[in-house]
């Protein structure tokens, strides 16, 4: 195939070792250029369709502890106020308010629903309720402003809003009917969840069939690189979703962990795992409001809890962090970093100082339910420093050189297209963008740069959209950010282009210094200088309180490039 010689590093061809090994053994196939998956899904760990009834709540529900042990098995612990919920007080939750959003409200299937709210304990029995009922979910980060907010409404159709009492004022520009989540001293005359499930009985809970294509949620990419988008998600996507969480408590052995959730829920991520996905596996989740990191450490240390996933922040924060010793930490024995690049370097020192702690990466994006890698066995992590592991079960990969669109084998860079029944239905009205993504055969372009090396491990580079291109060069911010938050005095970094008559763009780095550390813009260059090559130098430095991320973790860096942009404009006025 063309564009396929040469592509074995100088080592691996003196090694002797068949090129059709190295194909084996990376799941590519050279004949198509599709990366199959390495990981077998056994019958064990799909779950069964009640009465070919797609519906994700009905599915969730089906996997709950028998009745005799639903009682007393402890499904929600409220970290702030150490309230509990058990697996049947959560089950009668979510019919009564099924009943209610269906009888009282009128919600019907296919109605939308906006859900405005922090984490919170009821925000899992809100989401269940609403699919339960066979409507959309759609959910809000409580960041957003007014305007944002208004405009997902109407992107979305909601017909329903329902929020906290703290968000509601953000709500009235939209005009849409509201319920608010708890009771409030300034909201009498608004209906609450807490009295929709109290005034209801389970038993009055609509029986709501589904199809596997029908949709369950429209989930907006944060826009990181563009405007926002509504990404559709079928019920038959999470529930593809459940069977490789299944699957990974199996081999991960983590079926009765204690997870400790502080990733939102209204982020796929967060929904995914806290508001859907882990009850199916009978887990208890610790459940914190918002995050706040010496919280975080009373959360573990109080609740004993063995399983946390995370975002690259947090991992940074714990590898930094002077407290080591004040809290114990010794239940807690796997950490899951996603979302956002982890790097090798911050990676090697959290095991360093945690060496009783499994640490896990994986990747997933909104527009595949969350997840398309993820690692096994943590000796394998340990091995692949940078790398998210391997393709989950029933997931296929192309590697696409971004100047030929040829398939590319392994150890070469290219854009990264998956496919899968995680796979998002498209973007909500809009045609354009979603053929733009998703092309005849049912591949997702994921405009990530990455590459598998020869054991079908992936790596990813950075956005392709985000690459510095310098002097014809390309040079992934991923990668000077994590150098630099190596550093002892640097807490966080981030990297963006700057345009330069002569090179085209520079790399620029915002970095927020340890406080008192003296740490000036000359040492930053010349600590970047030693290790990359002259292409890849950082050119300019800005120090500043806190680098701008989403919810998930990811560097809000077009936020960076407006801002130097305006400094660019005030200079020269």
């Amino acid at each position: 195939m063309a564009g396929q010689e040469g592509w074995a590093t100088i080592e691996e061809q003196e090694s002797g070792v068949s090129e059709q090994s190295l194909y084996s053994r990376s799941g590519f196939r050279p004949g198509t250029g599709i990366y199959n998956s390495l990981l077998q899904l056994s019958e064990n760990h799909r779950v069964s369709i009640p009465f070919d009834d797609y519906n994700i709540t009905t599915v969730v529900l089906s996997q709950f502890p028998h009745p005799d042990h639903a009682e007393s098995r402890v499904a929600l612990i409220d970290s702030a106020t150490s309230s509990r919920v058990t697996y049947a007080q959560l089950r009668r939750s979510i019919n009564s308010l099924a009943a209610s959003l269906y009888h009282a409200i009128g919600i019907r299937k296919g109605d939308v629903v906006f859900l405005l709210s922090p984490n919170s304990i009821l925000y899992p029995t809100i989401c269940l309720a609403v699919l339960s009922i066979g409507a959309v979910l759609t959910t809000s980060n409580p960041l957003n402003t007014e305007s944002e907010i208004a405009k997902q409404v109407h992107d979305s159709g909601a017909k329903l809003a329902i929020s906290s009492p703290e968000e509601l004022h953000k709500l009235v520009p939209a005009g849409v009917p509201t319920l608010i989540t708890t009771r409030s001293s300034d909201d009498q005359n608004l209906v609450s969840i807490e009295e929709l499930i109290e005034g209801s009985e389970p038993l009055d809970a609509p029986k709501i069939k589904c199809s596997p294509s029908d949709t369950a949620a429209l989930l907006y990419s944060s826009g990181t690189t563009g405007v926002s988008k509504g990404v559709i998600l079928t019920h038959s996507n999470f529930i593809s979703i459940i069977n490789l969480l299944k699957w990974t408590a199996d081999a991960t052995s983590s079926q009765k962990d204690i997870y400790l959730s502080f990733i939102p829920m209204f982020h796929i991520y967060g929904l995914a795992l806290f508001g859907l996905g882990l009850f199916s596996l009978r887990n208890t989740i610790v459940l914190m409001p918002k995050f706040d990191f010496q919280a975080m450490l009373e959360a573990i240390e109080t609740h004993k809890v063995n399983n946390i996933t995370a975002v690259p922040p947090v991992i940074l924060g714990l590898v930094k962090n002077s407290g080591k010793g004040r809290h114990d930490l010794s239940s807690l024995r796997r950490v899951s970093s996603g979302a956002a690049p982890l790097s090798k370097e911050i990676e090697e020192k959290f095991r360093e100082k945690y060496p009783w702690i499994e640490l896990r990466q994986g990747y997933g994006l909104t527009e595949c339910c969350g997840a398309t890698s993820f690692f096994v066995l943590d000796e394998q992590s340990k091995a692949r420093p940078g790398s998210v592991g391997q393709l989950l079960p029933g997931i296929s990969a192309k590697v696409i050189d971004v100047e030929t669109g040829l398939p590319l084998p392994p150890c070469k860079e290219g854009e990264l297209w998956f496919r899968s029944n995680t796979v998002m239905k498209g973007y909500l009205g809009n045609d354009e963008a979603t053929a733009a993504t998703i092309d005849r055969e049912g591949w997702l372009k994921t405009g990530d740069l990455g590459y598998f090396d020869v054991d079908g491990f992936l790596y990813i580079v950075d956005r392709i959209k985000e690459l510095i291109k310098h002097n014809g060069y390309q040079v992934a911010p991923a990668e000077l950010e994590a150098i630099l938050v190596s550093h002892p005095h640097i807490l966080d970094a981030a990297v963006i282009p700057v345009e330069d008559e002569e090179a085209g763009q520079i790399p620029m780095a915002y970095v927020v210094r340890a406080a008192d550390s003296g740490l000036t813009e000359d040492q930053v260059i010349q600590f970047i200088a030693g290790q990359v090559s002259p292409y890849k130098k950082v050119r300019k430095v800005a120090f500043i309180d806190s680098i701008p991320r989403s919810a998930a973790g990811k560097i809000l860096r077009k936020e960076l490039v407006v801002m130097q942009s305006k400094q660019v404009l005030f200079s020269k006025l």
